[in-house]
């Protein structure tokens, strides 16, 4: 995925980005592919794919909320700062908290940030399970089972907040059982089965709701 590419696939999820966000989601893939080589982040390194499975990846989120209008959002086990800095690029509006449990990950996503010269946005290393505060919105990707995430974050989620986890295919993990599991203290709003564009894998949004 080209940067026309990208352009042109967020358009399609009414993300307007400026030229400025550009260049900070180019800065960014930078200290990405630096930073890879001195902690394992990850396995992707090619900038079209980097684009395509992390980047827009992050952005379909928009898929199933609107995120103008959100202001606070946690992203459990982010990992390389997927999705939760992306999200803060081209949401600037959004208070966002990033959640890993290896130290080392906390001290690139920081310096990830003061490179950046983002603001209201933070990196705490804590497992999700021990976090303590509340939030509107609670992101986590390719993380953990569905059964497994709603233990380790529906706590952080507000009243009438979301989890929404993102996932590959998740045919064999959220059967009958598992819905009507969760569903005895949290309501399953919306499941959104999609394919990535140009190599067209398979992807899933669930969003569940504390109600």
């Amino acid at each position: 995925m080209n940067r026309e590419q990208f352009i042109d696939e967020i358009t399609k999820l009414n993300i307007q980005i400026s030229d400025y966000q550009i260049e900070l989601l180019d800065k960014f893939y930078n200290l990405l592919i630096e930073w890879n080589q001195k902690i394992n982040l990850t396995r992707i390194t090619e900038k079209k794919d980097v684009y395509l499975k992390h980047f827009y990846d992050s952005l379909t989120i928009t898929k199933v909320i609107d995120l103008k209008s959100v202001k606070t959002l946690c992203d459990v086990g982010t990992g390389a700062g997927f999705p939760g800095i992306i999200l803060k690029i081209v949401y600037p509006n959004l208070n966002v908290t990033l959640v890993d449990a290896l130290q080392k990950r906390v001290n690139y996503l920081n310096e990830i940030i003061k490179e950046l010269d983002l603001e209201n946005i933070k990196a705490v290393h804590v497992r999700g399970e021990d976090l303590k505060e509340k939030y509107d919105v609670v992101t986590s990707r390719a993380v953990a089972n569905i059964e497994k995430l709603v233990v380790y974050t529906m706590h952080l989620v507000k009243n009438n907040g979301v989890m929404i986890a993102m996932k590959g295919n998740i045919d064999q993990e959220i059967t009958e059982e598992v819905k009507r599991k969760i569903e005895k203290k949290y309501k399953i709003e919306e499941i959104n089965r999609f394919q990535l564009p140009i190599e067209q894998s398979n992807r899933s949004l669930i969003v569940i709701k504390n109600k």
